[in-house]
Parts: structure tokens; sequence; C-alpha cells
């Protein structure tokens, strides 16, 4: 497998690595682009779409957790969020570093704090006697929420692991991103989902992008490395995406555009076959030649990956909508 010279720690982890050549994909601008490759459907069709984070956050959820179960760090390209799964999958979005917000943090002590909850939930359970709507409900699921990521926040303080880890990290935000996802991950958070922006070179390609491929490279395979080496790889997935690919030919301003006709996404872990392309594209590298995978079949193959039915089906009303669209697969080679 040739890796490019932007990214030679992670070429050390190609055995690790499935890497799907074929993507074809239909949405090639950033807003309807970043919410085909979340939900994995078109966001023309005005439903409101769960992101793949509350799907999993649904499905892989642990009750008993106190920290959240779907958590997005930095740009990540889409806001459908929970959609029609309902608030209780709505992610806890945070910086790119991984930093909790100032309100996170409870302004008075514990048993201050507990009384106010025991008050809240008394008003709250006399007020739900006679409101019985939905709203009611999510405001209150959304306080305890609040309650419980409190109790829970020591996970997200990383401050003295990181002062060991940033150099094979690199001390950067996506790199202390990169470092305390592998802290939720141990914790037992499903979703984590990492944003790294600037890629949108349409000028000066080559120049941008060396700089943000040496953000990216030590600290993905730093995470990588630390999750093989405690153990976890192999129940947890490691994604690699985009909202769509760039052209292959080299504009006027010695850049690429968007495109979805042919691109490439990354897997690791979660016990897929490692070590591989999976399809290809043609040799101009403007059509998929090989094994077309779509945003459906993407999902399909995560969703299995996870032990989800990636044909789940869900309502809107008295509407059946399906987790992925008919016709989804996963993609067997995959999967191991």
């Amino acid at each position: 497998m040739e890796v490019c010279e932007y990214l030679p720690t992670l070429a050390k982890h190609a055995d690790k690595l499935a890497v799907i050549r074929s993507m074809t994909t239909k949405s090639v601008d950033h807003g309807i682009g970043g919410y085909h490759m979340h939900t994995c459907y078109s966001q023309s069709e005005r439903f409101p779409h769960p992101e793949i984070g509350a799907m999993i956050a649904k499905y892989c959820d642990n009750p008993e957790s106190d920290l959240p179960s779907f958590i997005k760090m930095g740009p990540a390209g889409c806001n459908a969020g929970s959609g029609y799964l309902g608030p209780q999958y709505e992610p806890f979005t945070l910086d790119t570093d991984g930093r909790l917000p100032s309100f996170a943090n409870p302004s008075v002590a514990p048993e201050v704090q507990d009384r106010r909850g025991e008050l809240l939930k008394f008003m709250e359970e006399q007020h739900a006697k006679a409101h019985l709507a939905r709203p009611f409900a999510s405001h209150r699921e959304a306080e305890l929420r609040t309650i419980r990521l409190m109790r829970a926040r020591k996970a997200f303080d990383v401050k003295d692991d990181w002062a060991k880890a940033k150099d094979r990290y690199g001390n950067t935000p996506f790199g202390r991103g990169c470092f305390t996802a592998l802290k939720l991950v141990e914790a037992g958070v499903p979703f984590i989902e990492i944003g790294h922006d600037g890629y949108d070179s349409h000028n000066d390609n080559f120049v941008t992008h060396k700089a943000n491929l040496g953000v990216l490279d030590p600290a993905w395979a730093s995470l990588l490395q630390d999750l093989q080496d405690g153990g976890l790889l192999k129940d947890t997935l490691v994604v690699w995406t985009s909202e769509f690919g760039r052209t292959p030919a080299i504009n006027g301003q010695a850049s690429r555009d968007h495109f979805g006709r042919a691109w490439t996404v990354v897997l690791a872990g979660g016990g897929i076959k490692g070590g591989q392309h999976y399809g290809a594209s043609n040799r101009d590298g403007f059509e998929v030649a090989d094994k077309p995978v779509t945003e459906g079949d993407y999902f399909a193959t995560i969703y299995k990956i996870l032990g989800m039915n990636h044909r789940a089906k869900h309502y809107l009303g008295a509407r059946p909508i399906w987790a992925t669209p008919e016709g989804s697969k996963p993609i067997q080679g995959l999967l191991g």
C-alpha cells in the first residue's frame, strides 16, 4: 500500500487500514454533502434524519453511564443532530481540543447542587402530572443529562496525561482532541467525532495539504497505536472521511475542487480486515472502475460492524423511515 510522504507515521499502521477507493456520492457542496455523509440521506428529502452519531448513541448507548453517548469536537460539517430519534440523542458539542465549556463546572458545592436537583425534580414531576407534552419531558431529560455530566466531567480532564502524550500526538488542538477521544473511548463513550477543517483549498492545494497532514499524521497514528496497546482497537471502529473528495485534475489555481464520483474513505479497527484496498477508480481517477460504494453501503458497513441492523425501521409520525436507503448493503470484503 502506498501512503503519501506527508503521512509517514500513519504509514507504519497500514496493516490496520482498509482503504475504500471506490466511494461514489451524489452531494458535492458543503452543506448538502456534510448532511449526506452524516445521515446517508439527501437533504432534499426534507425529513429530519439523525446523524450517524445519534443512531449509534441510540443502539450502542450505556444507560448506566453519566457521560454523553454522542460527542462532537470541532467543526463537523453537519448540524442535523438527532433528527426524528428525539432530543435525548443530541450531540454534546465541544471545541476541537475536547476541553469542557465553563458551564460544565458546578458553581456550588455538590451537596447544594444535589438539593437543587431534588427540588427541580419535585417541581418537574408535579408539572408533568398536568402537562404531558413531549417538550416538557425533553426539558427534564436535558436537565438530568447536565447534572450527570457534571458528575462525570473528570473524564474530559486530560491535562496531566496530555503533558506526556503531546509530543506523540502533536501539540495541536486536533492532537489533543484525538487524545481526549482515546480517554472517552476508555470511559465507554459509544461515538466520538473530531472535526479537522481547512481542506477546502480551491487554490494553493499543495501548501495547504502539507500543513494539514502534518497535524493529522501524528494524531491519527498515535490514536490507533494507543487503542491497540490498550486492547481497544478490536472493538473500536476508527473512520476517516469527508463530505466528498477532490478532483483528480488540478485547476488553474494549483488546486483541486469538489468531487464525488470517485473518492476515498479509510476504516480501521472494529474487527475489519486491515492492510487492504477495496474497489478502484479508473486510470485517471474520474470514475469508479470496480466495486462502487454508496453513502448507504458505507453506513450499512459501519452499522454491521457495530452489531446494528442497517435496515432498522423508525417512524416519523406514521411514516416509516429506514436506517439506510433501500438497496444499501454492508461491504462484505471489509468484514473480519
